[in-house]
C-alpha cells in the first residue's frame, strides 16, 4: 500500500496553511458544483423514481432509460455497443458532477491540517458522514473518492464514503422500505453497516500515512487575486490527477459491464430454482455490474415482482450498486489492488449471506 501511496507524489507539496481567502473560494467552488447537481438533477430524478412506487420501470439492461433500443435478436457486438452507449448517456450528468466535484474536494481538503483521526472507526464514521449526502452511485463516487484519498483522507474513510453514498441516501432507503418488506430493508442496512464499520476499518494502513504526499500545492498567504489564481491552478492539477485515471477506467467499466449483462441469458432467474450456487453466481455478476443511482432497488423489485425468487432479489439488492468493476478498479489503482479486490469480494460474500438468510423469510 505504501507503493501505491507514493505514486501520488507529482513533485509538489501542500503547506496545509492556506489563508481564509483560498479556503473560502474552495468551499464556494464545491457548493456551486454540488448545488447545481443536487438541486437541478439528482434529487428531482430520485424523487421521480420514488414517486413511481411499484410502477417503477427500467428500459435498459443497466439503465433506467435508453438512447438505443436493444433487442436480443441483434448481433452480440451491436447489443454490447448500444448498451455501452446507453450507460454512458445515463451517467453523463452524474459522472460530470463527480469529475468536477472530486477535484474540488481535493483542492479544499489539501488546505486543511486534519483529514483523519487516530481512530480507524472514527475515520470510517467520518467517511460515511461525508459520503451519505453526495447522492451518487458507486461509479460516480469513484472520482470523488480518488480526490478524497489524494487529499489525505484514510483508506477507511474513502471506502466508507463510497459505500455510504449509494446505499444510505435517504430517498434510496425510502424506496427500499417502500418496495420490500421491512426485514429485507434491515438486512440490506446490516450489510452496508458491516462494510462501513467492519470491513473499512480492517483496510486501514499506517504505511499510507507515513508515505503520503499531497499532489497539489496551496500558497501560504495571498491577496484576492493570488488566491483566485492559486485555487484555479490547484483545481486544474487536481482535476487532471483525478481524470487521468478515472476516465479510462470509466470507459472500460462501461464496456465490461455491457459485455457481462449481454452475455447473461434472458429471463434466466425467473424460472431458476434457488440454489447456493445460483446465489453465488448472482452475487458475483451483480457486484461486477456498474449501474446508476437507485437502479439496484428498482431492478431487484422489478425482478421480484416478475417471479424471481426472493433470495435472488435480495442478493441483487445487497450487491448491485455498492461496488462495480469500475469502482473496484480505481480503488486498486489509487490505494492498492488488494483493497479493490477485497472490497469486491466482501460485497459478494455479504450478498451471498443475505440471499441465504432471506430463504428463511
Amino acid at each position: 500500500m505504501s507503493t501505491q501511496a507514493s505514486t501520488m507524489n507529482i513533485g509538489l507539496t501542500a503547506t496545509n496553511s492556506a489563508t481564509w481567502r483560498s479556503k473560502g473560494l474552495a468551499i464556494l467552488l464545491m457548493l456551486v458544483i454540488g448545488g447545481i447537481f443536487w438541486v437541478d438533477s439528482r434529487y428531482p430524478a430520485l424523487m421521480k423514481r420514488y414517486d413511481a412506487g411499484q410502477k417503477i420501470s427500467a428500459k435498459g439492461a443497466l439503465t433506467f432509460g435508453t438512447v438505443y433500443a436493444v433487442d436480443r435478436s441483434m448481433p452480440f457486438a451491436t447489443r454490447v455497443y448500444r448498451t455501452t452507449v446507453n450507460w454512458l448517456d445515463a451517467n453523463r450528468i452524474g459522472m460530470t458532477f463527480s469529475f468536477l466535484f472530486g477535484p474540488a474536494a481535493l483542492t479544499l481538503l489539501a488546505m486543511l491540517r486534519t483529514r483523519r483521526t487516530k481512530s480507524r472507526y472514527a475515520n470510517a464514521l467520518l467517511g460515511a458522514v461525508a459520503g451519505t449526502p453526495l447522492a451518487v452511485c458507486t461509479n460516480c463516487a469513484t472520482p470523488i473518492a480518488r480526490g478524497f484519498y489524494a487529499a489525505g483522507m484514510s483508506t477507511e474513510s474513502v471506502l466508507a464514503a463510497m459505500f455510504a453514498s449509494p446505499a444510505l441516501n435517504v430517498v434510496v432507503l425510502a424506496m427500499t422500505f417502500a418496495l420490500f418488506p421491512a426485514k429485507v430493508g434491515v438486512l440490506k442496512l446490516a450489510t452496508v453497516a458491516f462494510l462501513i464499520f467492519v470491513f473499512s476499518p480492517l483496510m486501514a494502513s499506517k504505511k499510507e500515512t507515513e508515505s503520503y504526499i499531497c499532489p497539489i500545492e496551496i500558497p501560504a498567504s495571498e491577496t484576492w487575486e493570488q488566491a483566485i489564481l492559486g485555487v484555479l491552478k490547484s483545481y486544474a492539477k487536481s482535476f487532471w490527477y483525478v481524470f487521468r485515471v478515472a476516465f479510462p477506467f470509466m470507459i472500460l467499466g462501461a464496456i465490461l459491464g455491457a459485455l457481462a449483462i449481454e452475455l447473461l441469458p434472458q429471463n434466466a432467474l425467473a424460472a431458476a430454482p434457488v440454489t447456493v450456487g445460483g446465489i453465488i453466481l448472482v452475487a458475483l455478476v451483480s457486484a461486477f455490474l456498474p449501474v446508476p443511482m437507485a437502479f439496484d432497488v428498482a431492478i431487484a423489485y422489478i425482478l421480484y415482482s416478475h417471479g424471481v425468487p426472493l433470495p435472488y432479489a435480495v442478493t441483487i439488492l445487497c450487491t448491485l450498486g455498492i461496488i462495480s468493476v469500475f469502482s473496484a478498479s480505481v480503488l486498486g489503482k489509487t490505494i492498492s489492488w488488494r483493497v479493490g479486490v477485497a472490497a469486491y469480494g466482501t460485497v459478494v460474500v455479504l450478498g451471498v449471506a443475505a440471499g441465504l438468510i432471506s430463504r428463511m423469510f
